[in-house]
């Protein structure tokens, strides 16, 4: 099972990078290949993401826990989706670690576990390769919209 964990300081209070870890809409703004957020809830919401090639396809989120300020996870819902036949669970939370007022600790954590099969032999290496990347540029997307560099 895939976890990976990336941490990055970026230049903003913690109240404010809240406001945007913690808004579903704003997953547009900083979360790799989001196009837009639809049909959001209080606890759910769908992604629509754009692929490499152009294509468009829709993700379905539900928060699994929050605590205000501090941490927020959510899973990607699997059943009938593009990612059922390869994932049998998908989470990710994102943590605030620390700040000193002008800047944020952040770490998000992405936890995915491969179904049984032809994505189990040696398909951990590549789904972690994958989720360091996409981790890494959440992060950068984080510090861009919170006002960063």
């Amino acid at each position: 099972m895939p976890q990976v964990t990336r941490e990055r300081t970026v230049s903003a209070p913690a109240e404010t990078v809240w406001r945007v870890v913690s808004d579903p809409y704003a997953f547009a703004r900083w979360w790799p290949h989001v196009v837009r957020v639809e049909e959001v809830t209080d606890h759910a919401w769908t992604k629509v993401l754009r692929t490499p090639s152009g294509k468009t396809v829709r993700a379905d989120f539900t928060r699994t826990e929050i605590e205000p300020e501090r941490r927020v996870a959510w899973r990607l819902e699997l059943e009938e989706s593009p990612f059922e036949r390869i994932f049998s669970s998908a989470v990710t939370e994102v943590e605030l670690l620390s700040g000193d007022g002008d800047t944020t600790r952040v770490a998000i954590t992405s936890t995915e576990k491969l179904r049984r099969g032809r994505f189990r032999v040696g398909g951990g290496f590549i789904v972690g390769r994958a989720a360091r990347r996409r981790l890494d540029e959440a992060l950068a997307g984080l510090e861009r919209a919170v006002g960063g560099p």
